[in-house]
């Protein structure tokens, strides 16, 4: 995959990670450009290639009433007028085949859940929309077994293809990074990191997932040493409040100092 290929990617020349970030879920017009706009702004200013995340539906929840989104045209057209507006792209997650060619008429890139990845006709429906297809690492595979999903979707004409590692399942109700994970999807396709997903306590007795997101600087600076392509950081200006995954989400108000930290490492490392 060539980021270039990605539309309205800015900072594609720069040598530096990208970054998919935003909120969890999409809980309106106001929060989602609010969110958009100050990650865009911290972006610019350290180019860093950026495109924002946020899910038109969560479909993967601990309990029936958890919040699962707004309505999906709803918020399809929320994504579409933030990539209008900042002129950026942006990425969500689709959870059935049907999904995958009504996301596609609103944003740049599908992303299959990690549970999901597994799932031959979601991948190759989204393969065939010709988007960019990220596919989650399943926190039950290894990272060698992504090679195959991601043959999936090439084998289905579409070579836009990235892998996102979001953390493997230690015990019940944590998760641990496998560092040695990323060079070896490296060989099958540019690699993200998701450092907040990675960070989540799940299976929690409460039915809410818990996190730990005081180790998201930890956890993102080891993925650029060892020379991940890009990050995966969702963000809330008030992750207490937020309606999805707020226990391991970024304060917004803490991004630009952790992203200024990031990109001093990537200069350190492209200079070795």
């Amino acid at each position: 995959m060539q980021l270039s290929k990605i539309p309205k990617l800015k900072h594609t020349d720069v040598d530096n990670f990208f970054l998919l970030a935003g909120p969890c879920a999409i809980e309106g017009e106001d929060m989602a450009m609010r969110i958009a706009e100050k990650v865009l702004e911290i972006t610019t200013k350290l180019e860093i290639p950026y495109v924002f995340k946020g899910s038109f539906r969560k479909a993967n929840r601990s309990r029936v009433d958890s919040f699962t989104g707004i309505g999906d045209e709803k918020a399809l057209e929320i994504l579409a007028k933030v990539s209008e507006k900042f002129d950026v792209p942006t990425v969500t997650d689709i959870h059935e085949a049907s999904d995958a060619a009504l996301a596609a008429k609103y944003v740049d890139i599908l992303q299959i859940p990690a549970f999901l990845v597994r799932q031959t006709a979601l991948v190759v429906a989204a393969a065939k929309t010709g988007k960019v297809v990220n596919l989650k690492k399943g926190q039950f595979m290894s990272p060698e077994s992504m090679q195959h999903a991601a043959r999936k979707v090439t084998d289905s004409g579409n070579e836009q293809v990235m892998i996102t590692d979001r953390g493997t399942m230690f015990g019940y109700q944590d998760m641990i990074v496998d560092f040695r994970g990323i060079p070896t999807m490296r060989q099958y396709a540019p690699t993200v990191l998701d450092v907040t997903h990675s960070l989540q306590q799940p299976n929690q007795s409460s039915g809410v997932t818990g996190g730990r997101p005081d180790m998201i600087e930890t956890i993102a600076r080891a993925g650029i040493v060892n020379h991940v392509d890009g990050l995966f950081i969702e963000t809330h200006f008030d992750p207490a409040n937020a309606k999805s995954d707020g226990a391991n989400m970024l304060d917004l108000a803490h991004l630009e100092k952790l992203l200024t930290n990031l990109v001093a490492i990537r200069k350190t490392i492209n200079a070795l």
